[in-house]
């Protein structure tokens, strides 16, 4: 029996084709196939952002809080409900973590959790001070950005989406700002599991310019110039200067090329995902053992909650022997031991994360997956309650 992955890649021959034309161009890193795919993107989203294309999203969070003058003394607020890569580049400038809980029956961070917390952390914490807020919409459903942006005003914190899940994706459907764009700066994700990809990539937005520029030159080394203005400008020239310790964070054009088709599908592929998702929701929604996720967003995940969660590993297995991948999104990082010791955290300190955890499953939802594999993946799922 052939196993149904939890995750395969849409590439078609387009993606192929694009690939070979950069290949035979002669041009392989960061030149006009980046420059064209953020101008692409800037399209999509609306006029007025400054997008930035970066080799990951993880590189795109840390330039947008490097931007925004993240760093020691200074604490950022995000939920634990998150992987790993939402907290590590706060670390990697030497701030601190202040972890929030979801919202029952959500999996985004509670906007009053929030509050509570940094109404709790200015009035006790004299050392560090609180500066910026995290958002994740997780799954690709959006976070209320209406009230964290308003909370965000009243404590003077910047706000970064964390938009890795949410492409493309309104906040307030059918015709409300993108996920991603209504904050200080937005980062998206184009890894392979993600709604576009470009096998490793990401896209830094913000209306800000001054924050732009200082992604712009922090992405290339701290270079003043970009390697393709230096080489191809009609006054090109070896000359440049290093204005800041920068990093290596820029994205190649073999990756933007594909990137480029991807997003000239991206609503194609969006419908195949809520195809999928219907699918599974008429399947599942009078399914007493489980709850199904909301029906809106960017389905980058289907995560269903077990009614009884301490058969959640079994379940697991189960689907597993029979050819079934799935995944647990995600593992809440206050349990994880680097954070879990250094800031002294127990379970029970976020026990909507810490319920959400233990009853969630994530199943496959890819554009491409054919009819027979979406039923053989709810017969699975009925037969392994």
């Amino acid at each position: 029996m052939d196993t149904i992955p939890f995750h395969h890649p849409f590439i078609g021959p387009e993606e192929e084709e694009a690939v070979i034309r950069v290949l035979r161009s002669g041009w392989l890193t960061t030149g006009k196939e980046a420059l064209a795919f953020e101008e692409e993107f800037g399209n999509f989203l609306g006029q007025g952002f400054f997008c930035l294309a970066v080799n990951s999203a993880t590189s795109g969070l840390h330039l947008a809080l490097e931007a925004l003058r993240i760093g020691p003394g200074d604490a950022v607020f995000l939920p634990t409900y998150t992987f790993t890569a939402t907290a590590e580049v706060v670390r990697y400038l030497g701030a601190e973590i202040v972890f929030v809980d979801i919202a029952p029956d959500s999996y985004n961070m509670d906007n009053l959790a929030l509050e509570r917390a940094i109404h709790g952390f200015t009035g006790t914490n004299v050392k560090l001070k609180p500066k910026a807020i995290i958002v994740v919409h997780f799954g690709g459903l959006p976070c209320d950005m209406t009230a964290i942006n308003r909370t965000a005003q009243n404590y003077d914190l910047a706000v970064v989406e964390d938009a890795a899940h949410a492409f493309p994706v309104r906040t307030l459907p059918p015709s409300g700002p993108w996920a991603g764009t209504c904050s200080d700066t937005g980062v998206f994700s184009f890894y392979a599991t993600k709604t576009i990809t470009t096998g490793e990539g990401g896209m830094v937005v913000t209306e800000q310019e001054d924050l732009a520029r200082r992604i712009s030159i922090m992405r290339s080394h701290g270079i003043d110039r970009s390697v393709w203005n230096r080489y191809t400008d009609n006054a090109a020239s070896w000359y440049y200067e290093v204005t800041a310790p920068g990093y290596k964070y820029n994205l190649p054009d073999l990756l933007a090329a594909v990137g480029r088709v991807q997003l000239g599908r991206a609503m194609e592929l969006l419908a195949m995902r809520k195809k999928i998702a219907e699918r599974y929701d008429q399947a599942f929604v009078n399914n007493s053992s489980l709850i199904i996720p909301p029906r809106e967003g960017a389905r980058h995940l289907y995560t269903i909650r077990l009614r009884k969660p301490e058969g959640r590993d079994s379940f697991i297995e189960s689907l597993r022997s029979q050819g079934i991948g799935c995944s647990v999104h995600f593992i809440p990082l206050h349990l994880m031991p680097y954070y879990r010791e250094r800031y002294g955290l127990k379970p029970e300190d976020y026990p909507e994360s810490a319920k959400r955890y233990l009853e969630t499953v994530s199943l496959p939802i890819w554009p491409g997956m054919s009819e027979a594999q979406v039923d053989r993946v709810i017969e699975s799922v009925k037969r392994s309650l």
